[in-house]
């Protein structure tokens, strides 16, 4: 089976692009620079060169192609808006998708998408699991919440540097997965038939709140976190302000997730029945101690074996300050 990953260079699209390979898959990359994308073709994955926004460039990379897994999404930092790519690009894959005979085509959601039509990002994605559940693609609509990488920046390394922690005054609890374990669920879902023209909750072991994920980064570390909590008011003003300026649409768009967060609604699903389709062993399943407990040890004893170098150094430079 031949596939062609969309968003391979994200957080995510990247595992799922090693774990294909290592399954055996034969991988194709849609990327707007390969030279950005080069580890890609280093891993054992063909590069072809499109857009999301240029719909022509998609119909040659689909030649040959079997599967199609998306997991594409509009950055803050974009030049094009959520709308230019997470609805009207993906419209467009869909369609070439369709008149280029895939047989099945995996796309990433976000749970509880319906629950939010009045955030851009939650309504974009719903108006998108309709369309491709009606464009008579062989589909299955995989649904996470929130990735475990993220976290890092977020919380440990500001922990680390003893620096603030921003966090909203009003934060639901999310159930957080690793993106490796999310992949194995993508390229799952194309050999069990099963999953077909079906939607699933695709989530971590437990839902953590903000206040839960500081608490452990801060015992992880050894760390006294400082945290500073903005208004929601606050963020509700920025949104506006960032709506008058072009530049500024993603960044209102996304801070319009503010929302979702603010609902005290926990971002959670039974993933019981999950587990038993897809054939996985939940115990597997990488959970949030466990993941942030592997990055702190490696980060602290790296910063240990800095302080070493550097101490040795400075005794040697001292040693030869001392000749002189």
């Amino acid at each position: 089976m031949s596939l062609l990953i969309v968003g391979s260079t994200g957080t995510l699209g990247r595992q799922i692009v090693r774990r294909a390979l290592d399954e055996g898959y034969q991988v194709r990359c849609l990327v707007r620079s390969p030279k950005k994308a080069a580890f890609l073709k280093e891993w054992g994955a063909g590069l072809v060169r499109g857009d999301l926004s240029d719909p022509e460039s998609l119909p040659p990379a689909l030649e040959g192609v079997t599967a199609v897994i998306d997991a594409a999404t509009a950055r803050p930092t974009d030049s094009l808006s959520i709308k230019q790519v997470d609805w009207q690009g993906k419209v467009a894959l869909i369609q070439a998708a369709k008149a280029a005979g895939i047989e099945r085509f995996i796309f990433f959601s976000i749970l509880d998408s319906e629950k939010y039509p009045h955030v851009p990002l939650m309504e974009i994605k719903q108006c998108t699991e309709i369309f491709l559940a009606e464009s008579g693609l062989n589909y299955t609509i995989l649904r996470p919440c929130g990735f475990m990488q993220g976290l890092i920046g977020q919380y440990a390394v500001p922990i680390l540097e003893k620096q603030s922690v921003w966090v909203t005054s009003q934060t639901s609890p999310i159930a957080y997965m690793d993106t490796q374990d999310i992949a194995k669920f993508a390229i799952r879902a194309l050999s069990v038939p099963e999953t077909e023209n079906r939607t699933f909750p695709i989530v971590g072991t437990r839902a953590w709140s903000a206040d839960q994920i500081i608490s452990l980064c801060g015992r992880l570390s050894g760390q006294e976190a400082k945290v500073t909590r903005l208004p929601l008011g606050l963020m509700r003003a920025v949104r506006q302000i960032a709506r008058f300026f072009q530049w500024g649409w993603n960044l209102a768009d996304r801070l319009a997730f503010a929302e979702v967060l603010a609902s005290d609604k926990p971002l959670n699903a039974s993933m019981e029945e999950v587990y038993t389709v897809f054939g996985l062993d939940p115990q597997e399943t990488t959970t949030l101690e466990a993941y942030l407990q592997d990055y702190f040890s490696r980060i602290l004893k790296k910063l240990k074996e800095l302080d070493y170098e550097q101490a040795k150094s400075k005794k040697k430079s001292k040693r030869q300050s001392l000749r002189f």
